[in-house]
């Protein structure tokens, strides 16, 4: 049984979506601004109206109370949102083990959110969004602020997760290299359509 599978997705003028994720596989999707993708994220996280099936390890999402289905499906979006003073008090249970992989130490869950630069805040919004151990990561750009180092970083860890907790992904993002990279399945959006890109081909 897969993961998560979707079935006849459609919101807006896109779609219908099909495919399916089996554990520990990524699924890279790229495609033209305006193609769709940052909305299939938040459709199948469950955050914007749409039609059609999603299910998670065979269960509909509409049986899924919505908070538990978008901590399980969980979004990480290109700018994530911040509301309270401090990076403590966004990070329940923070493992320093994960702060270290991410090149912080303790200290940080006392930082100001206000101060903290656009790639901090990038590799922050991640660790927060794992911290909940998510069965699937719905990853928007994920290293797009952070230069070749911080890429390299935020690639292992992501990998890393996904292999000790055999999560399930997709990744969508603009770096074909990098979705040969990091996925086993990779697919375009070309106008509202969903093509899937066989070998090593994007």
């Amino acid at each position: 049984m897969s993961v998560l599978t979707v079935e006849n997705l459609s919101f807006q003028n896109f779609g219908p979506f099909n495919f399916s994720i089996e554990k520990s596989e990524c699924i890279g999707i790229t495609g033209a601004s305006g193609a769709g993708k940052t909305l299939l994220l938040r459709a199948i996280s469950d955050m914007d109206t749409h039609s059609g099936k999603i299910l998670l390890n065979g269960i509909v999402s509409s049986e899924i109370p919505a908070p538990e289905w978008r901590t399980k499906v969980a979004l990480l979006p290109a700018e994530s949102a911040w509301w309270h003073e401090t990076v403590g008090e966004h990070i329940k249970d923070i493992d320093h083990e994960w702060l270290k992989a991410l090149s912080f130490d303790s200290s940080v869950i006392n930082w100001h959110v206000s101060r903290l630069s656009t790639g901090e805040r990038q590799r922050l919004s991640l660790l927060r969004l794992l911290s909940n151990k998510p069965d699937v990561l719905l990853l928007d750009e994920p290293t797009a602020n952070l230069d070749a180092e911080r890429t390299l970083q935020v690639e292992n860890f992501i990998e890393s997760y996904k292999s000790e907790n055999r999560a399930s992904i997709i990744w969508v993002g603009h770096n074909l290299e990098q979705l040969k990279k990091v996925s086993d399945q990779r697919y375009i959006i070309e106008k509202g359509s969903f093509k899937k890109r066989e070998g090593a081909s994007l």
